[in-house]
């Protein structure tokens, strides 16, 4: 069926005007003032709203084994969670072990979306080891349309690399065309202070912070800047939490290194303190790299109004605070990590961003969904509002009020970050190539209907 979305004022990363917009065969097939919709084609009226391209997520783990438990996601809990938030593709982390070969990883997390999700989704493939057999099937991979990496520089012995595998894998990267993005901290500087705190009997979540403060982070992003400079490879640095690791990141880039960054809506509207919330409380704020100091919220706020930081997503993982986060009530290091935050990054970046004056609309439309397009090879299918493109868009609601609440919610964990907390503005509807995937606040799409995009190396 066609779609004829009337009225609204289309927000693009580089362009504000006010047309209709026609889609057909899951594209946008027309836009200009004052179509007139064909018999049988659904018409909605816009007047009022804004209409972004379909927003992005390029950082979220669903099918997820992690310390002892698994994220409480599935495909079509998150995808449905993903929609009603207005975010139309995600690109999950794909996280073997490191007794299990690329391979193997990649074919488990393709069977847990296969089938099941609503929106499209793409992956970023972990290289957890490197042996013998692992350039050969990372290129099979790259075949198949996966052209991003992701390593660990922390979880010693889980998910980390050493350094040999740390070159190896973006000294492939850089032959094959690939984006490395990494996870940045030092694992030794990490284990060594989480043992010393335990020794002293400090076993509370807020300790978290304490084993990996912001200059561990730091090292961590000047480690894969050294690697990257001498490589070349194009590297990407996922949830970029406070100051001094962004200052690593942007003299790399100066010196010539290419380097994109992404930070957090977490990092943006939550701080320290919540982790330290008493009688357990604080575990629900328990991530890595951890909540930081307050003062580097206008930090961040100003890297991405200033294009130094280059994307916002919210490395979603999902952990239940009863019975899952509980199993570190006695040591902090056992505390599932992860702030569920999928269905609220558009709504929270928006009222905290755009209302509060920190972001323009089109900085707010690039962070949340053209960047990470460009950076991981959808653009102009995502992320852009143009003919040709996949009908993936966002009506939105400057002027709705909420109040956001873990009972309301789509994703399937038992609390909310940000329970009670107001929210100016909403996607009233989306769509997801074409067909109404939510409508004011409800999910009303397909499961098994999401595709797996399959993406093209880039040219160095």
């Amino acid at each position: 069926m066609s779609l004829l979305i009337r009225g609204g004022e289309i927000v693009t990363g580089s362009e504000r005007y006010h047309a209709d917009i026609f889609c057909g065969d899951e594209r946008i097939t027309r836009i200009d003032r004052a179509i007139e919709p064909p018999p049988g084609a659904e018409v909605i009226d816009a007047s009022g709203k804004y209409v972004f391209p379909g927003f992005i997520d390029p950082h979220v783990h669903i099918y997820l084994p992690f310390m002892g438990a698994f994220a409480k996601d599935t495909y079509e809990t998150a995808s449905k969670a993903a929609l009603v938030g207005g975010t139309t593709t995600m690109i999950e982390m794909v996280c073997p072990s490191r007794d299990m070969s690329a391979m193997e990883g990649f074919r488990l997390w393709c069977g847990h979306a296969e089938g099941q999700s609503a929106c499209d989704y793409t992956f970023h493939m972990g290289v957890t080891r490197f042996d013998a057999q692992t350039p050969g099937e990372l290129r099979e991979i790259v075949a198949n349309g996966i052209t991003s990496f992701k390593v660990f520089l922390a979880y010693k012995g889980a998910f980390g690399v050493d350094d040999l595998e740390l070159y190896r894998t973006l000294k492939l990267a850089k032959e094959l065309g690939v984006i490395v993005t990494a996870h940045c901290e030092n694992e030794t500087l990490v284990a060594e202070r989480q043992q010393e705190l335990l020794a002293a009997g400090l076993t509370g979540p807020e300790q978290h912070h304490e084993s990996r403060p912001p200059r561990v982070e730091a090292e961590g992003v000047h480690h894969l800047m050294t690697f990257a400079e001498l490589t070349g490879a194009r590297v990407y640095i996922v949830h970029l939490s406070c100051e001094e690791a962004l200052r690593e990141a942007l003299a790399a880039r100066a010196r010539g290194v290419d380097v994109s960054i992404e930070t957090l809506i977490q990092y943006l509207v939550l701080d320290k303190s919540d982790a330290e919330r008493p009688d357990f409380a604080g575990a629900k704020f328990v991530m890595s790299p951890p909540l930081r100091d307050r003062r580097n919220q206008p930090v961040l706020w100003n890297g991405l109004h200033g294009g130094d930081i280059q994307t916002i997503a919210t490395d979603h993982a999902p952990f239940d605070a009863s019975g899952q986060k509980e199993m570190g009530r006695h040591d902090f290091t056992k505390i599932p990590n992860g702030i569920p935050s999928l269905e609220e990054r558009v709504k929270l970046l928006f009222s905290h961003g755009v209302k509060a004056g920190k972001l323009d609309l089109q900085t707010f439309v690039n962070v949340a969904s053209s960047n990470a397009a460009k950076l991981f090879g959808l653009f102009p299918r995502k992320g852009a509002i143009q003919v040709g493109a996949d009908a993936d868009l966002v009506v939105y609601d400057p002027n709705y009020r909420g109040t956001i609440s873990a009972q309301t919610q789509m994703m399937n964990v038992d609390y909310s970050a940000f329970e009670g907390w107001p929210y100016e503005g909403r996607p009233e509807i989306v769509t997801v190539r074409g067909e109404v995937a939510a409508r004011n606040g409800k999910f009303t799409g397909t499961i098994g209907r999401g595709q797996m995009l399959k993406r093209q190396p880039a040219p160095f």
